[in-house]
């Protein structure tokens, strides 16, 4: 019995394979009919060799004819008897479609068969759909490197019309020991992003980068990918919107520093008819290790918000120093600086479009290592690229900026308090200028070193309660501005020193304060005096100007 139900089971399951693989089997039989049919077309000539060949006793095993058909691919194998005398070891296989369009994608294609122990063989994918091809098998030179010399030539008739693509390799590609896992074939459709990824085995110490070209029509892109371990990874932008872009990838020259030669070449078929802007990358970007992630492209539209995030590579020269990253964003003449922090080597925040509906350039910039204490005075750009905004609404007097975290809920919550019964905005603002003005000392060190730091801000002053004109004007105008009353940060000199001050929108007129000089004075010794004073709040304009020279407003 159970010898019975073994075989019925048997019977079944080949049924139910034979039903399931008959559609793909159809699909073979049916290519392989037309391979035939081409093939009984052609006057089937046998192949004939050249000269040189004759002379290092080489000769083609396959194929065995001047013109055939294939199935999209075919192979090429064959042998040397001279081999050890030639300058290179590798086969040089050359293949061209003949009469090309506007849907091809790439005049030539060239694979390198390695000769080992004499004997060579190249599984050969035709790389531009149904149509004829022109191959030329060469061999290398026995009295010159990088010279070859034809061995055959053949046409091939490609029945299918599929592309199906190899990657292409060229010979400085093959040297460096150059692989790409990903894409996994040289002709690939993906949606308006794809991931590069593959090793190099040979590359300079000096240049542990590879480069990579993207082309479409007349448009070309250029990035650099750094090497570590010998991978290398990115997630890259197809910027040039619907249809084929070709891809180069480009190995470091082991000869010549940072310069690249053409190492391989794919094609990948984007279906997003989305266009975008590229990023442009400055040398900094490379020195200092920095990976944008977010955003790829320039030209995407935001609100109010941006997202902007990243990593610092650990392995580069004081990349631990690069606590965080400068974000400056730029519309029209109005300027805007942001500082996201860096927390294991990890960045990401978001940055305010706090001009109005609009394009704005958008600066990505690492502090100046060598000099900390001057560090946000000095950056470098790492990235540029641009945002547009959609938000119709201009709220740069509203929204937290560098140092002004007007959206903390300790802001938020000291300033309801501070005006808590408080009906008027003249006297909310006072509220706030006397808290600040009473509650903050004075840090003439700081003042005396121009001693400051990426973390100053309102929550430091807040949490230290001392600090410079910058500092009071931080806090007073994160609190003011929690209480959605328009604030700005004013620059300028007090008595032939640089300073800083508050301009607050009351009833709407610009009211002025200048909490530091109601703190107190710094008497003959250079010490701090407190000693509060409702002088410099709203003071007239004929006593500001006695004192104070506005230059300009900080956004």
């Amino acid at each position: 019995m159970w010898k019975s139900r073994v075989v019925g089971i048997g019977l079944i399951l080949s049924m139910l394979m034979a039903a399931c693989s008959r559609p793909a089997v159809q699909e073979v039989d049916k290519w392989q009919k037309l391979v035939e049919e081409t093939n009984r077309t052609i006057q089937m000539e046998p192949l004939q060799v050249t000269e040189y060949s004759i002379k290092v006793g080489a000769r083609l095993t396959k194929p065995e004819h001047k013109k055939f058909a294939a199935n999209s691919s075919f192979v090429i194998s064959g042998s040397v008897q001279e081999y050890t005398t030639m300058k290179s070891d590798s086969v040089w296989v050359l293949i061209r479609k003949m009469n090309q369009n506007a849907s091809s994608v790439n005049d030539d294609f060239s694979y390198y068969a390695p000769i080992r122990d004499g004997v060579f063989e190249q599984n050969v994918q035709l790389p531009d759909g149904a149509g004829e091809y022109r191959v030329v098998v060469r061999l290398p030179s026995t009295d010159s490197k990088d010279r070859y010399y034809d061995l055959t030539e053949f046409h091939v008739f490609n029945v299918n019309d599929e592309i199906k693509r190899d990657i292409a390799f060229t010979m400085p590609g093959r040297n460096s020991g150059l692989n790409i896992s990903r894409p996994e074939t040289g002709y690939s459709k993906t949606e308006g992003v794809f991931d590069l990824q593959g090793s190099i085995l040979n590359y300079p110490a000096t240049n542990r980068f590879v480069m990579i070209r993207l082309e479409k029509d007349e448009k070309k892109w250029e990035h650099l990918i750094p090497i570590k371990e010998g991978k290398f990874e990115a997630r890259l932008p197809l910027h040039y919107g619907l249809g084929v872009h070709k891809l180069t990838v480009m190995a470091p020259d082991p000869t010549r520093k940072d310069y690249f030669l053409e190492a391989a070449y794919l094609f990948l078929d984007n279906q997003s008819a989305k266009t975008s802007e590229p990023i442009q990358y400055f040398k900094t970007y490379q020195e200092r290790g920095v990976r944008l992630d977010t955003p790829l492209t320039g030209g995407e539209e935001a609100q109010l918000k941006y997202r902007i995030s990243g990593a610092i590579d650990p392995n580069v020269p004081d990349a631990d120093k690069t606590t965080h990253v400068i974000v400056q964003t730029k519309k029209d003449k109005d300027v805007a600086t942001y500082l996201i922090p860096v927390q294991n080597y990890i960045f990401d925040g978001e940055i305010w479009l706090r001009f109005g509906r609009g394009t704005y350039e958008v600066t990505v910039n690492v502090p100046e290592t060598n000099n900390p204490l001057r560090g946000y005075h000095q950056f470098y750009s790492v990235a540029k690229f641009t945002v547009v905004s959609t938000a119709s609404e201009d709220k740069r007097n509203l929204l937290p900026s560098r140092g002004i975290q007007s959206d903390a809920p300790e802001i938020i919550e000291l300033a309801n308090k501070l005006t808590e019964g408080i009906k008027t905005d003249r006297e909310k603002a006072e509220a706030i200028y006397a808290y600040v003005a009473q509650n903050v000392r004075y840090d003439v060190e700081k003042f005396r070193n121009d001693d400051f730091r990426y973390d100053d801000s309102a929550i430091k002053t807040l949490q230290t309660k001392e600090g410079v004109c910058q500092d009071y004007s931080f806090l007073t105008i994160a609190l003011l501005r929690a209480l959605n009353m328009e604030s700005r940060f004013v620059e300028g000199f007090a008595r032939g020193n640089r300073h800083a001050w508050v301009e607050v929108k009351v009833n709407g007129d610009w009211l002025v304060m200048d909490p530091t000089w109601g703190a107190g004075y710094i008497d003959q010794n250079n010490q701090f005096v407190a000693k509060y004073s409702t002088d410099y709040f709203d003071p007239s304009p004929d006593l500001l100007k006695k004192t104070h020279s506005r230059t300009g407003v900080m956004y």
